[in-house]
């Protein structure tokens, strides 16, 4: 089962998009998103939903428990 640690990272290389500017546009704290990377902190449901749209995909998708995209 991929992990959201996992998952994050890979949407955010697939998106060639560095964390710095990521979490600009998300309006997020740097040191707070490298935390949900690294799998060190858990994002809210806000924050969840917050990424699933920036992303494109499902918060199941996002969490692993899901492997379909849309």
């Amino acid at each position: 089962m991929t992990t959201l640690p996992e998952r994050l990272l890979a949407l955010r290389q697939e998106r060639n998009v560095s964390q710095k500017s990521l979490v600009q546009e998300m309006g997020l704290a740097l040191n707070t998103y490298v935390r949900y990377e690294r799998g060190e902190r858990e994002p809210t449901a806000s924050v969840l939903a917050l990424m699933a749209d920036f992303y494109g995909v499902t918060i199941d998708y996002l969490m692993g428990r899901s492997e379909e995209r849309p």
